[in-house]
């Protein structure tokens, strides 16, 4: 059976602006001695199988090396409280990569995981500003940037990056608070991508 899931994300990782990682595809090094980043998805609209799962969130917080196609990295998941039973295995499949779709091909990666947690996730996505507070796990907030000497007013954007989307805008975390999975870190000031995604398998 196949899978569809479309909705906006934004993460946060410790890199100054703009992260080589992403923009390297993951062949450049981290711009410190480890990357620690929380990705955030809201789904606006989907199906795995005969399951519906628009509306619910999914985070994902990881600690890896600072050449992150090297492997090794520590990951854990955060899954939304108010998916069922039914929905939640369902995105734990296509989050850690089992049934296909973008993160398979991260999930060699992964040295470790830290673990799955059920949590009250709260999202907001104005257009420019993305928000997404987890219990008392993560407390984050990032804007996207526009240059004052962009007349458009469009905003800085990053494209052929691939994952989790084509294009990124490009940002900085405005707040940043993690204490999650034994990880605890603050990247308040650096880097930060936002973009719709949509993914199928």
């Amino acid at each position: 059976m196949a899978w569809r899931i479309e909705g906006t994300y934004f993460e946060n990782c410790s890199c100054d602006m703009v992260c080589p990682c992403s923009t390297s595809g993951l062949t450049a090094p981290a711009d410190y001695d480890r990357c620690r980043v929380v990705l955030a998805f809201h789904i606006d609209s989907g199906q795995v199988d005969d399951v519906a799962v628009g509306g619910l969130n999914v985070a994902v917080v990881a600690d890896t090396p600072p050449l992150m196609s090297e492997g090794g990295w520590r990951m854990g998941m955060f899954m939304d409280e108010a998916a069922s039973p039914e929905q939640a295995e369902a995105l734990g499949a296509v989050f850690s990569g089992q049934r296909g779709g973008p993160m398979e091909g991260l999930s060699p990666l992964v040295g470790e995981m830290l673990g799955l947690e059920v949590a009250r996730i709260e999202y907001a996505d104005d257009g420019r500003r993305h928000r997404v507070r987890i219990g008392d796990a993560v407390d984050l907030e990032v804007e996207d940037f526009v240059s004052p000497l962009d007349a458009t007013g469009e905003g800085v954007r990053v494209s052929g990056v691939g994952f989790p989307a084509d294009t990124l805008a490009a940002g900085v975390a405005t707040r940043s608070r993690v204490e999650a999975f034994g990880l605890e870190f603050a990247n308040e000031g650096k880097n930060a991508f936002s973009a719709p995604f949509s993914w199928a398998a």
